[in-house]
């Protein structure tokens, strides 16, 4: 696993994206915005251009909730993607490539 942690979305590093899923061909998405027309969709589109060929599953995207973002700070905990929801598509993901290694205790433990 590889983590692109992109400081800078003006100008994107397409090259580093690009060079990370052509390494560990597969990719995972984690933006804490809406999932329609955020930069995880852009960043996804970059794959698709750049990378396509090399990929093994289906860019998968981790995102808000799509509503509003609540004020309460319970309500927005809710909305926002956690550990447990990348936990859970990274290792779909990997399912769908047929690795199965699933760790025997939960993310963090």
């Amino acid at each position: 696993m590889e983590v692109v942690d992109l400081r800078s979305l003006r100008p994107l590093d397409r090259q580093t994206v690009c060079a990370s899923v052509r390494k560990t061909t597969r990719a995972v998405v984690l933006e804490d915005d809406w999932l329609s027309y955020g930069i995880g969709a852009e960043i996804a589109a970059t794959i698709a251009e750049g990378a396509f060929d090399r990929l093994d599953a289906p860019v998968r995207r981790v995102a808000a909730a799509e509503v509003p973002l609540p004020y309460a700070k319970q309500l927005e905990t809710a909305a926002l993607p956690d550990a447990a929801a990348l936990t859970r598509v990274i290792y779909e993901t990997l399912d769908a490539t047929g690795f199965t290694a699933h760790p025997t205790t939960p993310a963090g433990g």
